[in-house]
């Protein structure tokens, strides 16, 4: 399998050289040239397979012969040994609908499937290389404690994350900062999530910067984080009673496009899903887009899902090049019209076929806290508040039609992570998991900077020239 960029101006490249590259260096996201399938017969095989083999089925068809079959076997159960249930990814009956816990690995969220093995697998293709590697990434909260706890202590890679400071739960702060290892950098930027993007994509795009640091991407961006997110896909089909996975609708809570993105090649991998449900809270450019063709940014607003508040959705791009039917130049035109002017809008065919794999439900937080509310006094479950945007878009589905076939939601995190929010939701925090407890007597460290490109190249330069 070779990998291409969705700007065209690259040429194949193998599964190793696009994950060691994140970015690609024409600005574009990398994509594999090809999307495998699976044939009906052949996913009823994939179904009784345990989560690791599902993994490695899967992986195999992106990956091919570029990491020998018994290396990747082992990289892919080392990274799963971290989670708390062998089926790393277990669905829950709650109240009519299917909830899919991805919050069992270290940082109880659902980035952690991803970026145990990404971290593992960076690791491992250094020593191949007998190279380094310097890892910069932006978070609105989840993907930056999952990603300093999968690379942590990891041999020839250091890691510099951006979060927005006082703009991530006190417990993803706590999460991120308390890793003290040499190779751990936090930085608090005075600003939001899309402004610690943008600084990391205007990085990556000063290539000479990129290849003096041997900068590489954890976030969303690095295709590997999409391929290890398809396998849940797959795992929560597999784990539906047979009778209840002939009409499946998956909801996803998103904000940058990934965890959905999987989705969608999940389904062109042959999965059979009827339709994804696009959730956003009140930073709603991705539904606005679902439901109009029209994709404007605006101000970012504080939510109670945090992890969400989010304007600009990195993966996004790499929906857009399949929409115009893998033409690059018709993309990179797309994306210039948006990059000038803030707004992009598609023509009626383009949207009538993003309406046909995508529907989307915008959720505020007075929904989102209803739906706590009512889940745990029918139930007695737990909702974090992303996953509550999405079991709250289900319900709207099931009220527009009641014949709505099976439904999974995916849970992103863990409760415990959000506790004010599930407290004034349901009048308690929900109980606190020792991974968390424990968080509160660790020291922590980081650095208070401006969201400036050039003062964050700064402190790259400054840290990496005392390691």
């Amino acid at each position: 399998m070779k990998y291409i960029s969705t700007r065209g101006q690259i040429e194949p490249i193998s599964f190793s050289q696009a994950v060691m590259m994140g970015l690609a260096s024409d600005g574009g996201l990398l994509l594999p040239e090809s999307i495998p399938t699976f044939s009906r017969d052949e996913i009823n095989e994939l179904a009784k397979l345990s989560y690791t083999e599902l993994a490695f089925a899967i992986f195999t068809r992106f990956i091919g012969d570029d990491i020998p079959a018994i290396d990747l076997r082992r990289l892919i159960k080392s990274s799963y040994a971290a989670f708390s249930t062998p089926l790393v990814a277990p669905l829950q009956e709650v109240d009519g609908l299917y909830i899919q816990e991805l919050f069992h690995g270290p940082t109880l969220a659902f980035k952690d499937v991803a970026l145990q093995f990404l971290g593992n697998l960076f690791e491992y293709l250094l020593q191949q290389e007998k190279s380094s590697l310097n890892i910069i990434g932006a978070t609105s909260g989840d993907t930056g404690s999952a990603a300093i706890h999968g690379i942590r202590g990891k041999d020839n890679i250091n890691i510099f994350i951006l979060h927005p400071h006082g703009k991530v739960s006190p417990v993803q702060e706590k999460q991120m900062t308390s890793v003290l290892d040499d190779n751990v950098f936090n930085l608090a930027i005075e600003g939001n999530f899309d402004d610690g993007q943008r600084v990391v994509k205007e990085i990556f795009a000063d290539l000479e910067f990129k290849q003096k640091f041997n900068l590489g991407a954890v976030n969303s961006i690095n295709w590997a984080r999409i391929m290890a997110q398809i396998v849940y896909y797959f795992s929560a089909y597999a784990q539906l009673p047979v009778s209840a996975r002939k009409d499946l609708t998956v909801v996803v809570p998103t904000g940058n496009f990934g965890n959905i993105f999987a989705g969608w090649m999940a389904k062109k991998m042959g999965l059979p899903i009827k339709r994804l449900i696009l959730a956003t809270n009140a930073n709603d450019i991705l539904s606005r887009f679902i439901d109009s063709g029209i994709y404007t940014t605006s101000k970012a607003q504080p939510t109670l899902s945090p992890s969400m508040d989010i304007q600009l959705a990195s993966n996004f791009e790499r929906y857009l090049y399949f929409l115009n039917d893998c033409d690059s130049r018709k993309l990179k035109e797309m994306m210039s019209v948006f990059t000038g002017s803030g707004s992009l809008k598609i023509d009626e065919s383009l949207l009538k076929r993003v309406q046909e794999d995508f529907g989307a439900a915008r959720v505020d937080d007075q929904a989102t806290l209803a739906t706590i509310k009512d889940i745990q006094q029918k139930t007695g479950y737990i909702l974090d508040p992303h996953t509550a945007t999405g079991v709250c878009a289900a319900s709207r589905l099931r009220q527009q039609n009641e014949a709505a076939g099976t439904i999974v939601c995916l849970a992103t995190a863990h409760p415990a992570k959000f506790p004010d929010a599930v407290e004034k939701a349901i009048g308690r925090p929900p109980a606190v998991p020792t991974a968390i407890a424990d968080l509160d007597n660790l020291p922590c460290r980081s650095d208070l900077i401006k969201a400036d490109t050039d003062t964050v190249k700064a402190y790259i330069k400054e840290k990496l020239a005392k390691r």
